[in-house]
């Protein structure tokens, strides 16, 4: 999943970044309120994780444009401010979660996971198709009752896979969603890390969870 990060504390936005990354998350950033509403209104993201107060412009002004533009992305604001008043004026104006710093890594991950079910309609935390799991909380990922194990990408690119299964996803799109903005990597990268997963998921399976759409890209289905 693509997440947004604005920090204005420099020091703070790159450990989340960092631990998000390593986490299998495409991870974008910034330090302010104008370069988090340009970054919104440039690219989907499923989560973003904003600071109150940024320079140039703060976190609640920022929301509040955001939702004033028909832009519904989750948002998860990262403050100091602890007050019942400060938690209410934030929820009210469009965030949809609120967590005071000092804060646990788990539970930014967990709260991204709850943000993130509700996008995605998916009630629980484990993707499946077929006998393919994945578990977002655990990070385990099966094929019956084999566990098989992914690199940080490889499992973003899976999540992503599963949680779009059964529609037809252009390679642009997979890209876009999987990779951070500012990526320049090869032309090719999709078809690569694909033909990773295949080997991983489907190799020596009668049924095949992953199918190339000729001239498009590639859905995710359950196909003998």
């Amino acid at each position: 999943m693509r997440i947004l990060v604005a920090e204005d504390d420099i020091d703070l936005g790159e450990i989340i970044v960092k631990k998000l990354s390593a986490e299998g998350y495409a991870v974008d950033s910034c330090t302010n309120g104008r370069e988090a509403l340009y970054y919104l209104e440039s690219v989907r993201y499923h989560v973003a994780i904003l600071d109150i107060m940024m320079p140039e412009m703060d976190g609640i002004t920022t929301v509040k444009k955001l939702r004033a533009n028909g832009n519904l992305t989750p948002v998860i604001f990262l403050t100091a401010r602890d007050t019942v008043a400060d938690k209410v004026k934030g929820l009210d104006i469009g965030a949809n979660d609120y967590l005071v710093k000092p804060f646990s890594f788990d539970e930014l991950t967990a709260r991204i996971r709850a943000a993130t079910r509700v996008v995605s309609a998916n009630p629980t935390n484990v993707y499946s198709l077929a006998d393919l799991t994945l578990d977002l909380e655990s990070r385990i990922v099966k094929r019956g009752e084999t566990e098989i194990s992914l690199s940080a990408r490889e499992y973003a690119l899976l999540e992503y896979l599963l949680l779009n299964k059964n529609k037809i996803l252009s390679r642009h799109k997979i890209e876009d969603n999987v990779w951070n903005y500012d990526y320049e990597g090869g032309t090719n990268v999709v078809d690569v890390y694909i033909t990773y997963l295949r080997k991983k998921i489907d190799e020596g399976y009668s049924t095949k969870l992953i199918h190339t759409v000729r001239g498009i890209g590639y859905i995710m289905k359950e196909e003998k």
